[in-house]
């Protein structure tokens, strides 16, 4: 069967609306009419970022997430229906046990769970391409980007799409990735690579999509963004809805919202299900006479919200517990210990300077004995409680393994680097935080006053520490890596960041209040 000449069309917009806002699943039986009818329900996470095992609160984790996965196929499938588990992306990045192990514990579990397709996120680049390549041969399930190119040939770097065969309809899975990533994540693991216009190469892929299949999904990691409002970063899913025709589902991630409900844009139905894998969204549809209706949509919590209905499945269990052993032991002992809490969650260091700003950026000056430092903050992922800080703790705030680096350069051209980075906007991370230097920031306009608390000398040559991530272009920062004073230490972000809390603990919060910024 193909979708080509149907003028295929989602269902009425006030039949999807009634569907929607059910509050429980219609009963599977009542969906088959007299006429051929194909049901099936997509199952999907995303952002997952390394949280295989579950919180300290005994949230969500890989082994309740498998229960659950369990418990919808076996229903769906007794009636006569078919399942696809999607992922949105961002598997790495985000708990030391599974940084410090590449991820191999959550792609296995992602093997078990029996994951369809993921998109390619932008933290599939935060590792070095042979640990890509590796994490992708020990997948059981296709990596998928149509928008991420060779610029030598032009050719995919990954399967720009798959399909499914689900009784007498084919769908289509095609991902696509965020023009952010290159900004996103570590330049020096793109290299060679091309991050092409989502909109056009959903376009270019269109015609061939809609020759073999019945239904098309697009499996983004992109972002949502309401009305398609993406201010600095890049257009995300509504702006692809919007954009481009037949799309009949999207499947997203990167901003990490929880839609209880589909975004519904130009026929097109977006749905996101938060991060970490604390739901799992559920999207229950039919397929009859050449259309598709969504029956009902909802995000189900994964022992959280004060609902903890799945227990752990063993074989999960099994498989994991070695693994979470392991990384425990890495990354338990204590480093130091603070008075009060560092301020790090992203609420926090997007918008505005905080003491945990202060005191990375403290360790990166002492390191590299700079005269000042800079640093990002989509850099720094995590809080720090009042009281005994782990290596656990320092590896949560500073996930990366980005290296620490340093530019020797003259007062006039740190003060024009200055300018650009003081000029990030808030609610992005590339918005930085700053130590050693006075500024007075008014919009864009930036007046560099001090420098180690003297005036600034445009003759002197100052050392600034940074990322190496932020010195080769990273967040779309001036690229200092060609500089000739420039440096790259070898030392790992969070390595710096933990031999300077054992140096100076016990912690006073007090020592790191922000100052020397003013910011209208």
């Amino acid at each position: 069967m193909s979708r080509k000449g149907l003028g295929f069309r989602l269902a009425a917009v006030s039949v999807l609306a009634a569907a929607v806002s059910a509050c429980s699943m219609m009963p599977q039986n009542s969906w088959f009419g007299e006429d051929k009818v194909e049901k099936f329900t997509v199952l999907h996470t995303n952002d997952h970022h390394g949280r295989f095992w579950t919180s300290r609160k005994g949230e969500w984790g890989m082994a309740a997430r498998m229960t659950l996965v369990s418990q919808v196929r076996a229903e769906v499938e007794a009636e006569g229906g078919h399942v696809l588990l999607l992922s949105g992306g961002d598997i790495n990045t985000g708990v030391p046990e599974s940084d410090l192990q590449d991820a191999i514990p959550d792609f296995k579990g992602m093997n078990l769970l029996g994951y369809d397709a993921m998109a390619v996120g932008n933290h599939e680049f935060d590792n070095s391409s042979e640990v890509l390549k590796m994490q992708q041969d020990l997948a059981e399930f296709p990596f998928l980007s149509a928008n991420i190119v060779y610029k030598a040939n032009g050719e995919h770097a990954f399967k720009p799409y798959t399909t499914f065969e689900l009784g007498d309809i084919t769908v289509g899975v095609m991902g696509l990735t965020t023009t952010d990533t290159p900004k996103q994540s570590n330049p020096e693991n793109m290299k060679g690579l091309e991050f092409i216009s989502p909109v056009e190469a959903a376009r270019k892929l269109l015609p061939e999509l809609q020759d073999e299949t019945d239904v098309i999904i697009a499996l983004t990691h992109m972002g949502h963004y309401q009305n398609g409002d993406h201010g600095v970063n890049a257009p995300g899913d509504v702006t692809l809805a919007r954009s481009v025709d037949g799309i009949d589902l999207i499947v997203g991630g990167h901003s990490q919202d929880p839609l209880f409900k589909p975004d519904l844009q130009n026929n097109t139905l977006i749905v996101q299900a938060q991060d970490w894998g604390r739901y799992v969204g559920r999207a229950d549809f039919e397929y009859r006479d050449g259309k598709l209706s969504l029956l009902n949509y909802e995000l189900i919590p994964v022992n959280h919200k004060g609902n903890f209905t799945f227990a752990q499945d063993e074989k999960m269990l099994k498989l994991l517990t070695p693994y979470q052993e392991k990384g425990a032991k890495l990354v338990e002992q204590q480093v130091g210990s603070v008075d009060e809490r560092l301020a790090g969650d992203r609420n926090e260091v997007r918008f505005g300077y905080t003491n945990l700003g202060r005191l990375i950026t403290s360790g990166m000056m002492s390191k590299a004995n700079a005269d000042l430092a800079v640093m990002n903050s989509g850099g720094i992922r995590a809080s720090i409680d009042a009281g005994e800080i782990t290596y656990r703790d320092i590896l949560t705030v500073a996930p990366f393994g980005n290296g620490l680096a340093y530019v020797d350069m003259s007062g006039k051209e740190v003060v024009e680097y200055l300018k650009v980075v003081a000029a990030k906007p808030t609610n992005s991370g590339a918005f930085a935080h700053f130590n050693g230097v006075e500024m007075k920031i008014d919009g864009e306009k930036v007046d560099v006053i001090k420098i180690g608390g003297k005036s600034v000398d445009m003759d002197k040559t100052y050392r600034m520490a940074l990322l190496n991530f932020s010195a080769k272009g990273g967040d779309n920062y001036p690229n200092v890596s060609e500089h000739p004073g420039y440096v790259d230490t070898g030392y790992i972000d969070a390595d710096v960041l933990r031999e300077y809390v054992e140096k100076m603990s016990p912690l006073k919060v007090s020592d790191f209040v922000p100052a020397g910024i003013e910011r209208r």
